[in-house]
């Protein structure tokens, strides 16, 4: 089968054409495809033959945008086995088989029914086949082609992305980039020249340029300067074709801003300036404004302004204000105009960033002249203080001076200054002012402990202006004198143990004096003089402003007295010094060993003794013991030989008999036990306590006779040779007892009657934690031990 085409445009498709006619036309005509056949002929056996091939034209070529009312011809389909009778059927499959392409199927001829826009497609695929029309059966196996849209310059060139906003900084150098634009164009780039674009400006001259091929924007004129042209629109053309007649352009539009650089230098408008400020300005505000002109704008016309020099350096100051770039003048120091009427100052602005590529225009900065004229104000009256402090001592008299404000006229005039207080607080109605002198007067009488400082507001105002006032805080203070007496610094709630000590401190006072420190931080304490001398308490001043109060007795009694009263005379340090008087109740109160307070209250002996069974027991026991004892004693006196009761005939000695019980266990002088002490505890107490010796013993005549170095024997005739030289000794048959056991003895003396005056070794302290039932008897074993240590 043969495939031919009439659409030969491009040159090689015409060489190709013009083979295939000349081919076709040896050939009768037609391009033979030949296939591989098996042909049967009866008897002879079965050949194979060499399949032949004709050329076979695989690709056809159809314009796009066929406006013609015929069908386009795109080409034509011949089959070999085709004799021109009708007997072989053309069959076209494949994309646009019966929809864009048709085909004649008895003469193989293909048209294109429809426009098509190569820029959708570009190509079809189809498939051919050659039938017998008869027996429906391919006479050529079936044959692929192409179908390709062959372009013309339908579409023109597009610039996607405009329009375009882009800067520049002003003064670039002539050829500096500013932006590549790019045009893109739908047609067939490889195919001629309808995809080939060129650019071109159509407008922007002479500023910019434009690279015909590459689109890139540049600046076409040297020192571009924004302050006198800042905005340029430019219109860039694109052209297919190579831009050659006929061919088709599209166009963007370039906004170009030139961007600033700081190019010019600050100018103020004037080199003179002058300004008027009043002498009544307040220290601190703005007096007055100076602007210098920047054609820059931003960063670029940022400037700071300062004060070089003139007379007026330390009296004015300058800032920038960022948003309007000004200089604002202000004030540091006050003016006076009747000292000095005019300043003059020499003011700079000068730009803050500076591009050095631009340093042969500078400098950048400028100076201007500034005169400064100060105008006379009438001022109020001035005081010679900010503030005053004034002292006055309490319970003055009403009209006693405390101080004196000055104030005079600033201005030229000195006119005369009137005073008054203002009364705005009722501090202010306390004192009194003389109107032409200003002096303060007192205008009651004050406490210093009630009130100890005055807040006072003193104006002044000129006679021939009185609007113009001005004013000036006074404080007072007001100096004590000794006016108050000491008194206690608080109700003291004293306590005292039964069991206290002699010498013992049960409570430290304290005084309190409303007078400052000056008249009363000194306080003497003493027992009112006028009083016989306490025998239950004493005062000792501590001289820290406090005082002590010990006790005189060795033991108190609530039975006895449970309240005592002592008074106390405390003086103060003043000029003159002053005293008060105060009593101090004293409570009697039963403690525990450790100090703690039990109870106050008066109780029975015998329900304070011991209720518990613990302490009847243990007067139980003592008892005992003591009937024991009696009855030993008894018995030891009818065993010898003479009788106890001395007859009167006998002249040896008048016995005298006094029935008398004695003063039981607190009657301590009734009998001397010392003797029957162990001697070395007994070594200083040589002396009987019943009956005062007039003579000493011979012991103290022989100080070699150690107790350390004597044995019993020596120790009894040492006693009996001091009863024998002593007259107030008992009779020679009275009874002498010596326990002593000997000085060789390792364990000592084991008698309790050596407890009875020497230091033991017992401790009770156990009895307090037997429980409540013995507390009394741990109390009375407490006590003993206390006097004991007495």
């Amino acid at each position: 089968m043969r495939i031919t085409s009439t659409s030969c445009i491009c040159p090689v498709l015409v060489c190709l054409c013009f083979v295939q006619r000349c081919y076709g036309a040896a050939h009768h005509g037609s391009i033979k495809v030949t296939r591989n056949q098996t042909k049967h002929i009866e008897g002879e056996t079965e050949v194979h033959h060499r399949p032949k091939r004709g050329w076979v034209w695989n690709q056809f070529f159809v314009l796009e945008e066929h406006m013609g009312p015929d069908p386009q011809y795109v080409g034509k389909l011949h089959s070999n086995s085709d004799k021109g009778d009708g007997s072989v059927k053309y069959i076209l499959t494949g994309e646009g088989a019966g929809t864009i392409f048709i085909i004649d199927d008895t003469t193989g001829d293909i048209h294109s029914t429809k426009s098509l826009d190569r820029e959708q497609k570009t190509h079809y695929v189809l498939h051919a086949q050659a039938i017998d029309r008869r027996t429906n059966k391919p006479l050529e196996p079936e044959s692929e082609f192409i179908i390709k849209v062959q372009d013309i310059n339908d579409n023109a060139p597009k610039f996607t992305d405009g329009p375009y906003i882009v800067t520049v900084p002003e003064m670039s150098e002539m050829g500096t980039s500013v932006l590549q634009v790019t045009a893109t164009d739908a047609d067939d780039p490889t195919y001629g020249n309808s995809a080939r674009v060129v650019y071109s400006i159509l407008q922007g001259q002479p500023y910019f340029s434009v690279d015909p091929k590459t689109g890139v924007i540049r600046t076409a004129l040297h020192n571009m300067d924004r302050e006198a042209r800042e905005h340029y629109s430019v219109v860039i053309q694109a052209k297919d074709m190579a831009g050659q007649v006929g061919g088709l352009s599209g166009s963007t539009t370039v906004n170009i801003t030139l961007t600033d650089v700081n190019d010019n230098p600050p100018r103020f408008p004037q080199k003179h300036y002058q300004l008027y400020v009043p002498e009544s300005a307040q220290v601190g505000s703005a007096v007055g404004k100076i602007k210098a002109n920047d054609a820059d704008t931003g960063s670029n016309a940022d400037m700071k302004y300062t004060i070089i020099n003139g007379d007026g350096v330390g009296v004015f100051s300058i800032s920038t204000d960022k948003e309007t770039r000004e200089g604002i003048l202000s004030l540091k120091k006050p003016l006076n105009y009747e000292k000095k009427k005019s300043y003059t100052l020499n003011i700079e602005g000068a730009n803050t960033h500076l591009d050095f590529r631009f340093s042969h225009l500078g400098p950048f900065k400028d100076v201007t002249m500034l005169k400064v004229i100060v105008g006379d104000v009438d001022e109020p009256p001035l005081f010679t203080m900010p503030s005053y402090v004034m002292e006055v001592y309490e319970n003055a008299k009403i009209g006693t001076p405390v101080g004196t404000v000055t104030a005079h006229d600033p201005d030229a005039a000195n006119s005369l200054v009137r005073y008054f207080i203002d009364h705005n607080t009722e501090e202010d109605r306390y004192f009194t002012i003389d109107a032409s002198t200003g002096t303060i007067k007192t205008a009651k009488i004050f406490d210093r402990e009630e009130t100890p400082w005055y807040n006072i507001t003193v104006a002044a105002s000129e006679i021939d202006n009185p609007r113009l006032v001005s004013h000036v805080p006074v404080g007072v203070r007001i100096l004590d004198v000794n006016d108050n007496p000491p008194e206690l610094a608080t109700d003291y709630d004293i306590v005292v143990c039964e069991n206290t000590k002699p010498g013992q401190v049960i409570q430290t006072i304290a005084a309190t004096d409303k007078d400052n420190s000056a008249n009363g931080a000194r306080f003497h304490f003493s027992l009112d003089e006028g009083l016989s001398l306490n025998p239950n308490f004493t005062l000792r001043n501590n001289e820290d402003n406090t005082a002590s109060i010990l006790t005189r007795r060795r033991r108190y009694s609530r039975t006895t007295q449970d309240i005592y009263y002592l008074p106390v005379l405390i003086s103060d340090g003043g000029v003159p010094p002053l005293s008060s008087s105060s009593t101090l109740t004293i409570r009697v109160c039963a403690c525990e060993r450790d100090g703690r307070v039990r109870t106050c209250h008066a109780e029975a002996f015998l329900s304070s003794a011991g209720l518990s069974t613990g302490a009847l027991i243990a007067i139980l026991l003592c008892v005992v013991i003591l009937l024991a004892i009696v009855v030993l004693f008894i018995t030891l006196r009818r065993s010898k030989k003479e009788p106890l009761i001395i007859s009167e005939e006998d002249v040896r000695e008048n016995v005298v008999t006094y029935d008398d019980e004695g003063g039981g266990e607190e009657d301590t002088e009734a009998f001397d036990i010392t003797a029957l002490r162990n001697p070395s505890a007994a070594e200083e107490l040589k002396y009987r306590r019943d009956v005062r010796p007039e003579v000493k013993p011979l012991s103290r005549h022989h100080p070699s006779s150690s107790l350390d170095s004597i044995d019993v024997q020596e120790f009894i005739k040492q006693r009996l040779a001091e009863a024998d030289l002593d007259p107030s000794v008992p009779p020679y048959d009275s009874l002498q007892t010596y326990a002593y056991e000997g000085h060789r003895s390792e364990a000592g003396s084991i008698s309790s009657l050596d407890s009875a005056t020497t230091h033991s070794d017992q401790d009770y302290n156990y009895l307090g934690d037997w429980g409540p039932e013995f507390k009394k008897l741990a109390e009375l074993y407490g006590e003993i031990e206390s006097e004991r240590t007495t």
